[in-house]
């Protein structure tokens, strides 16, 4: 089978043989696949692929589902809302602290996603993915509140990269893990479009990081630069307090309210078949079914590689495994044919393009909502208003997106007018085109209508790349691809603030050129990426990913 075939179509799988179950030949139809890894890997894939086909054909979507999605939803609203909450807190900061340059605050989350999410994708390995994934919140939520309280900028820098680190765990099981370590692992294949309704609660955490801005910082706050006590400007840390309280309390609703379990797929990899099949058993119960699958089945699925050999990995194994989703062993796959080293190529690049041109406009959104348009009513509650608006923007967008990857789920005889590629390329343009009408802006309203806009096509951009890019790497080596794309996307984020500081003064005038400088950027960041969207060889519309 080549590498571009690994999107295939599954809606004729049906039950047609009792003794042999369609699960079973659908594993030993694709032990092919699973030969390319050697040893426990090849068992672990063809462990895998048979508990996806009990997914799809008895255990299904049922109330579970409906609850980790809702529980890994939080997990996307908490890490937006920490990514907002440090753009929104960077006017009062640069009034109180008198930071040299503010943008370091934003430089210092990044550097901390990006430690974050490649420490927590291994850790997930060693301790398990439930444990890591509950520990990332509760680190966010902690350093959060203590952020609140930092008196001087470098502990505040300090203190946000803590941060940064909390919940670049959570991306780790959004981006990195191949199909969700944590919902997707767990979701039938017939509802997999849902990961890109999950990029709703992304604009849901911007929502409700600017709800509790407005107010907070709106009555909270100096006016006036020259004069700022701490007492007349606690409206920030009163907004990171209650960030940090909320990001806590879904710590603390992962471990009580939520049936949280254990991913059957890790715990398959870790030799231990009786607990996951446990697990997928309290799944099916919970959903109102039964399952089927027995142990025997589960044990008896060991490829070419024979049953005695042992499945069980020790730490160092798990450590090596984890660390060789990097190597080129592992990437080497996703070159294989001409086709598809093209796709692998523009993917990466599109993700690297978009993870510099959303953080230049939106990481500094508050800041050029006060200095864009000199005459405008430039008071921190008229501020924060605008910016609750374009954040209620950004939740049709992530609606839209999800409709459309549902349409052409359905309907994979049209995709050729409104497939994933079509609306990627559309809605990135569009952002871009909003974007250069930004920075013409002379009235307020010019200025909140193209950011209200800019809002709307940037979520509907992203929730159809959050579906691309997991369907259209090759099964074996999918975990790989995402981890790139995921790493390349924090690395540029690093570098927004640098031009940022770069092409700005302290105070947001042009060092060198024009003050919309950083904007201009974005703009044409994102009129390039939509352009190399265009070029994807390969379509997924209409497909599952194997």
């Amino acid at each position: 089978m080549q590498p571009t075939e690994n999107i295939v179509d599954i809606a004729d799988t049906k039950s047609k043989d009792v003794e042999k179950s369609p699960a079973t030949e659908s594993v030993s139809s694709n032990l092919d696949l699973a030969a390319r890894e050697e040893g426990v890997s090849a068992i672990y894939e063809a462990k895998s692929r048979l508990i996806n086909e009990y997914l799809q054909t008895e255990i299904g979507f049922g109330r579970y589902q409906i609850q980790l999605f809702v529980l890994t939803g939080l997990g996307w609203a908490a890490d937006n809302i920490w990514l907002q909450g440090v753009a929104i807190i960077l006017p009062q900061i640069q009034r109180k602290l008198n930071p040299s340059r503010v943008e370091f605050t934003t430089l210092s989350l990044y550097v901390g996603l990006l430690v974050g999410a490649t420490t927590w994708g291994i850790l997930a390995d060693l301790i398990g993915r439930k444990l890591s994934f509950n520990i990332t919140l509760f680190i966010a939520g902690v350093f959060g509140i203590a952020a609140g309280g930092a008196n001087n900028f470098t502990t505040l820098g300090a203190l946000v990269a803590c941060i940064g680190f909390g919940i670049g765990g959570n991306d780790a099981y959004h981006e990195t893990f191949s199909l969700g370590a944590i919902f997707l692992e767990h979701v039938p294949r017939s509802h997999q479009w849902l990961l890109t309704l999950l990029s709703a609660w992304w604009a849901l955490g911007q929502l409700f990081a600017s709800i509790v801005a407005w107010p907070l910082i709106g009555n909270f706050s100096c006016q006036d630069a020259s004069f700022c006590p701490k007492d007349s400007n606690m409206g920030w840390r009163y907004t990171f307090y209650t960030l940090g309280g909320v990001t806590f309390v879904m710590w603390i609703m992962r471990y009580v309210v939520f049936d949280l379990q254990e991913s059957s797929k890790y715990l398959i990899a870790k030799g231990r078949d009786e607990e996951a099949l446990a697990v997928l058993q309290r799944i099916a119960a919970k959903n109102g079914k039964t399952l089927t699958l027995t142990l025997s089945q589960l044990q008896s699925v060991s490829g070419s590689v024979p049953s005695s050999q042992p499945s069980k990995l020790s730490t160092a194994q798990v450590l090596i495994k984890a660390v060789s989703s990097f190597s080129f062993s592992h990437v080497t796959p996703l070159f294989s044919t001409r086709r598809l080293a093209i796709n692998t190529t523009i993917t990466l690049l599109l993700w690297g393009l978009i993870g510099l041109a959303y953080p230049l406009f939106n990481g500094f959104i508050t800041l050029y909502l006060t200095t864009q348009v000199k005459d405008t009513d430039g008071s921190v509650g008229a501020t924060y208003r605008s910016y609750t608006i374009i954040s209620v923007m950004g939740i049709p967008g992530s609606v839209i997106a999800c409709l459309v990857v549902d349409w052409t789920r359905k309907n994979p005889g049209k995709f050729s007018l409104g497939g994933r590629k079509l609306t990627m390329a559309v809605s990135t343009a569009l952002t871009g085109v909003f974007l250069y009408l930004f920075t013409t802006s002379t009235s307020s309203a010019a200025v909140l209508g193209y950011s209200c806009a800019s809002g709307l096509t940037q979520n509907a951009m992203y929730g159809v790349l959050f579906a691309y890019t997991p369907e259209v790497f090759p099964a074996p080596h999918r975990g790989t691809g995402d981890a790139l794309c995921s790493a390349f996307n924090r690395f540029t984020g690093t570098l927004a603030p640098v031009i940022k500081i770069v092409t700005t003064n302290a105070d947001g005038s042009a060092s060198n050129g024009t003050a919309n400088g950083p904007i201009f950027v974005s703009a044409t960041l994102f009129m390039v990426t939509s352009a190399l969207m265009l070029l994807l060889p390969i379509e997924t519309a209409g497909k599952a990913a194997l």
